[in-house]
């Protein structure tokens, strides 16, 4: 997953950009860059780690210009390295850079055609790259004259709509003409618009989340659609157009369990809220099912799941206690590359406060369960605090799938969910009780706020693909490349057994259909 921002100014915008990011640094945290725009020139600077130790006095000054575009990473895809921090600049045709937040599910097709066909050159291992050439090249093809319009830009996204797949939501700037943002034809990853009126015009913003918006004092306006483009020239002007057949709404679930700021709005639904309701339904379930269970204490894992187990709480008519503090100082254990390093953290990250525990039957409450390593060492910490019971509630159902559109879930074996029981899990984590969500209640709890939304991206949990390209043959041989907790490292700019496997499970399903 990762965190993206373009802002059309009247003013420069180096330190607007800078500000979001810290607001989407929960989104990304292995790396951070800015590029903006004066006129023909772009200043970029990007760099492994977090926004604030990026970015230095000297490199904002050197940022100049009233446009630019900026994203924080987590890898999915690639490696880890400095060189694949975003965004990406391209020099032909007119100077692009892009960012980009997802993850495409043909990017190995995809490079073989940049190789093969249109003769470009992709530097490194990041899909992105691959989505940055590819726009590059439909902008060729539209482009008749040096002078670019905004037709041309929608009729060069809608080419990229025909030949990518997956998920992604994009920010990119073509030199001396404009910001352009777009949203795949399914609407995986979120991507708003936000403007502000000042004494000298208006100012446009897209970030991945509104809450990006609100820190810098814009003013939401919409979400991007599945499907749509949208154009603002260096002048301010705004333009938008649908550039793709058949388009339809399907936003990841995920993002509401987990990825996303609770005080954020996404696709017209207030996570928040949405969190809210997920404690209700849990807490429905628990009276339906689990009546005889005797809970004296509930207590969140900080900080996602607060909205949910304080809410459950309330429903349950229980006492709603904090009992660990958390060191913010650690990144966020899910996200964390390496099951080792996983495991250390977690420890580093949480302290429970005794007196919460002892002697009480206590339910814990968190938004999810992914490896487990989370859960079980949890769990420990709270019988070695004194606990009589812990017992554990996900408000998500099981995560028994991987997640192949921008989420760090690549493989079953890592999943603990997956080939286990509820009972079996509940043992692995060693809790008394183990109450999960139901799916339909999850969706239930979205649709709460947004009706409107019919159907979502829950493949992690129900395994159902929103965007029709993924097989068992695909999942294998992603998985075949992947050791537990490393990024799949390849030479750059080559194709691999791994590139070569995708593109056989693609042509095997092609064949088969």
């Amino acid at each position: 997953m990762c965190g993206i921002i373009g802002i059309v100014g009247k003013n420069p915008v180096n330190q607007l950009l800078y500000d979001g990011l810290l607001v989407l640094q929960h989104r990304g945290q292995d790396a951070a860059g800015i590029v903006t725009c004066d006129g023909n020139t772009f200043y970029m600077h990007k760099n492994n780690g977090l926004v604030q130790d990026v970015f230095q006095t000297r490199h904002m000054r050197s940022l100049q210009g009233n446009a630019g575009i900026a994203h924080v990473r987590y890898p999915t895809a690639g490696s880890s390295s400095a060189a694949e921090a975003q965004p990406f600049y391209v020099n032909s045709p007119f100077g692009i850079v892009l960012g980009h937040n997802g993850n495409l599910t043909n990017s190995a097709q995809l490079k073989q055609e940049m190789f093969r066909q249109d003769l470009r050159h992709i530097n490194t291992n990041s899909d992105s790259e691959v989505l940055l050439n590819v726009l590059a090249h439909e902008i060729e093809q539209t482009a008749h004259s040096a002078l670019l319009n905004s037709d041309m830009i929608f009729d060069a996204v809608a080419g990229v709509h025909k030949r990518v797949k997956g998920a992604y939501a994009v920010v990119a700037m073509v030199a001396n003409f404009g910001l352009l943002a777009f949203r795949d034809p399914h609407g995986i990853r979120p991507l708003v618009i936000g403007k502000l009126e000042t004494e000298k015009g208006v100012e446009y913003i897209v970030a991945s989340e509104s809450v990006a918006l609100d820190v810098l004092g814009f003013k939401l306006v919409r979400d991007v659609e599945p499907g749509e483009a949208v154009f603002i020239d260096m002048e301010g002007n705004f333009y938008s157009r649908q550039c793709a057949e058949n388009a339809a709404l399907t936003p990841c679930i995920f993002e509401y369990v987990y990825l996303a700021r609770p005080d954020s709005l996404i696709d017209g639904v207030s996570v928040y809220q949405t969190r809210l309701h997920m404690g209700e339904s849990l807490a429905e379930k628990i009276k339906r099912e689990w009546k005889d269970l005797k809970i004296d204490v509930v207590i969140p894992i900080p900080d996602t799941s607060r909205p949910s187990a304080l809410q459950l709480a309330n429903a349950l008519n229980v006492t709603y206690r904090e009992g660990f503090i958390k060191n913010r100082y650690i990144g966020r254990t899910f996200i964390m590359p390496g099951q080792a390093l996983r495991k250390k953290s977690v420890r580093q990250k949480l302290n429970p406060i005794g007196m919460e525990f002892k002697g009480k039957n206590v339910l814990l409450v968190d938004d999810s369960i992914v490896r487990g390593t989370t859960s079980q060492q949890i769990v420990q910490m709270a019988r070695d605090a004194g606990a009589s019971k812990v017992y554990f509630a996900s408000a998500a159902p099981p995560v028994r799938f991987p997640n192949v559109y921008g989420i760090d879930m690549p493989t079953r074996n890592e999943l603990l969910a997956t080939g286990r029981t509820d009972e079996e899990i509940c043992k692995e984590i060693g809790a008394d009780a183990l109450i999960y969500q139901d799916l339909d209640a999850l969706v239930s709890a979205v649709q709460l706020s947004n009706p409107k939304i019919k159907v979502f991206d829950c493949s992690c949990f129900d395994g159902q693909y929103v965007t029709g390209d993924i097989n068992e043959a695909y999942l294998t041989a992603i998985e075949s490349a992947r050791g537990d907790g490393e990024k799949v490292k390849k030479p750059a700019n080559s194709i691999t057994q791994m590139d070569l496997n995708l593109v056989n499970a693609k042509e095997h399903e092609e064949e088969a259909v």
